[in-house]
């Protein structure tokens, strides 16, 4: 399973072709590099994402002429309507170009798949940038957990209903 989409970065004019598809053990070193840019509290665990990549779950990757620019992983189980987007990231310098959209998007089809008609997320309450996305993409807000992160941050959790086509 893989997604082309076209990507525009807001910084620069300059177009690129982003391939989505799904996660492989050999992209574990990639899945690792991208985290980098996260508070430590923050990041996966290699243990993590072989268990992720491994199991029943749907690891994605956004790559960029080869290279791993962005990552979803999606939960969801047997008899289960609803899917969880566990995580979303994506490198510095792919953000605003489109790859969080084309992950959420396949993370959509994924779970439509999976017999899924909605999908849910928890994002911090200071991830302004995050929370413009997944607006932007029609999740709604559902509430709060306060002190859902190690650090004491609260998360905000939104869902989004999916097309009725993927149900």
């Amino acid at each position: 399973m893989f997604r082309m989409a076209e990507t525009k970065s807001d910084r620069s004019t300059e177009r690129r072709a982003v391939r989505v598809r799904e996660a492989r053990t050999d992209d574990i070193d990639a899945l690792l590099m991208l985290e980098r840019s996260f508070a430590p509290e923050d990041r996966f665990s290699r243990r993590t994402w072989r268990r992720l990549v491994a199991g029943p779950s749907a690891v994605l990757v956004a790559e960029w002429e080869g290279a791993v620019v962005g990552a979803a992983s999606i939960l969801t189980r047997a008899g289960a309507r609803v899917a969880r987007l566990y995580s979303l990231s994506t490198a510095p310098a792919a953000r605003d170009a489109g790859v969080g959209s084309a992950l959420v998007g396949e993370a959509e089809r994924v779970a439509g798949e999976r017999g899924c008609d909605r999908l849910r997320l928890e994002v911090r309450a200071g991830n302004a940038p995050a929370i413009a996305l997944y607006r932007r993409l029609h999740f709604q807000s559902i509430g709060e957990r306060s002190g859902y992160y190690p650090d004491g941050e609260t998360a905000i959790r939104m869902e989004k209903k999916l097309n009725e086509a993927h149900a």
